[in-house]
């Protein structure tokens, strides 16, 4: 008696995730600057107390390396080197009692800072 193997597709996760929250917020940042052309773009740079932090900036101009996300109308820009500290990530912004950010939660973040802005991979 032979086996059937049933093709069951199931659907990969995002690498990245920009949450709905992080997409709201960036396209009132940029309603509010007048200029379309602003895409958000986030970072890895070396530094904070952890070994490396998190960066986020307007930028108008797409890098040839530029991995390229786009959510609710708003396109989110992650450089080659950055990326691959960031996959699997998400980024979000939150607002409580600390006050209103951008939250990357990171599974590859072998430790992060009290601040939440560094981490070490």
């Amino acid at each position: 008696m032979s086996a059937v193997a049933e093709n069951i597709q199931t659907e990969m996760p995002a690498p990245i995730v920009f949450t709905d929250s992080a997409a709201a917020k960036v396209a009132d940042l940029i309603a509010e600057e007048g200029n379309p052309d602003l895409k958000l773009r986030v970072f890895v740079q070396g530094g904070g107390c952890s070994g490396f932090q998190y960066g986020f900036t307007f930028d108008e101009i797409t890098n040839e390396d530029d991995t390229t996300m786009s959510k609710n109308g708003v396109s989110l820009l992650i450089d080659a080197m950055s990326y691959q500290y960031l996959i699997g990530a998400e980024i979000d912004y939150k607002e409580d009692l600390q006050g209103a950010q951008f939250v990357i939660k990171n599974p590859n973040a072998t430790s992060t800072c009290g601040c939440g802005s560094s981490f070490s991979a």
